[in-house]
């Protein structure tokens, strides 16, 4: 990634992590600002100055902590080291808001997040799973921060719990030889790639994922696969049939011993369209209107419908291609 300016809070330069980045990116424009949810140098751009934006980075103190319930692969979504991302995909959930989301932000606090979350683990009575990447792409944000690094092993000290992080990414030789414990779970997220090359643009190939899960099974990590999101443009049978046949060809048995899948169909919204129409003119248009309907304000997903022929389609092509691999919920 090249970063043109990094804006911060000058207070994050009392933190060690802080410390760090400053020193290991001085030759590059250190802008302070009081406040890295509002920035609004950058709030008053236009939206075809969206790639463009991708380039900065935000250095900060998290203040939100507060962890919410999921009841699907994790138990508790959990606020962590960074929020946004680099790449450019055209779906991405977390552009909430035009121009406030959608640069990376790191957060130096990190001893203070780790710490509620061992904390957290150990005062349970089971096991519970802590999903920290919700938020932003950890594997992209470590090569950064060398946070993710850093969780894996000190989190791995903890006597319970579990950390679990989906990622696009596929630079995760730095986390092969960690003392992981098994407490650590990755999910990789996959899509055709063609899609990923026109729609996830600035993220790793489909090749170099797979490779990436093979790689983080055979160090011992226990591994996943989100097929997400679904997104239904001309061919996608075809598209996602092509799919997971390669999954089937190129991930390992080691791998399949313990995969488990999950299906996430694409939600759209207002916000994309307008980013999108004039960020990227020539990109496809993910907005169909025969397919899709209101979901909430300003947003839209597949018709119900079409949903449910998408799902039946999915699970029964997973289960003639990975027939022993489970399906775990679809949204």
């Amino acid at each position: 990634m090249r970063v043109d300016n990094i804006f911060y809070e000058p207070d994050a330069l009392s933190y060690d992590l802080g410390k760090e980045l400053k020193e290991k990116y001085n030759d590059i424009p250190w802008i302070p600002i009081q406040n890295h949810n509002n920035i609004e140098q950058l709030r008053k751009n236009s939206n075809k100055e969206f790639p463009a934006m991708k380039r900065n980075l935000i250095v900060g103190i998290r203040k939100t902590h507060k962890y919410t319930p999921n009841h699907k692969v994790s138990d508790f979504l959990v606020p962590y080291t960074s929020s946004g991302c680099s790449a450019m995909c055209l779906y991405c959930y977390l552009v909430c808001n035009y121009n406030k989301c959608s640069y990376l932000r790191l957060f130096v606090n990190r001893e203070a997040m780790l710490n509620k979350l061992i904390k957290t683990a150990e005062k349970s009575k089971e096991d519970l799973v802590f999903e920290i990447g919700s938020n932003s792409d950890l594997v992209l944000e470590n090569t950064f921060t060398g946070n993710l690094n850093w969780t894996i092993e000190e989190f791995s000290k903890a006597n319970k719990g579990i950390i679990t992080f989906p990622t696009k990414f596929d630079m995760i030789d730095s986390l092969l030889s960690l003392n992981h414990r098994g407490k650590t779970i990755m999910r990789m997220s996959v899509n055709p790639q063609q899609i990923i090359r026109k729609v996830e643009l600035g993220t790793s190939s489909l090749k170099g994922r797979i490779r990436a899960i093979n790689r983080m099974c055979d160090a011992g990590y226990k591994v996943g696969i989100l097929i997400a999101p679904v997104i239904l443009l001309d061919n996608w049978e075809e598209e996602y049939k092509f799919l997971i046949e390669q999954l089937a060809d190129e991930l390992t048995d080691k791998v399949k011993k313990q995969l488990f899948i999950e299906i996430i169909f694409m939600t759209y919204s207002y916000v994309h369209r307008a980013i999108n129409s004039e960020a990227f003119p020539n990109a496809v248009d993910l907005y169909n209107k025969s397919l899709m309907t209101g979901r909430g304000r300003g947003r839209y997903c597949y018709r119900d419908t079409v949903r449910t022929k998408g799902e039946e389609y999915l699970r029964s092509e997973v289960a003639k291609k990975l027939d022993n691999v489970p399906v775990i919920y679809v949204v």
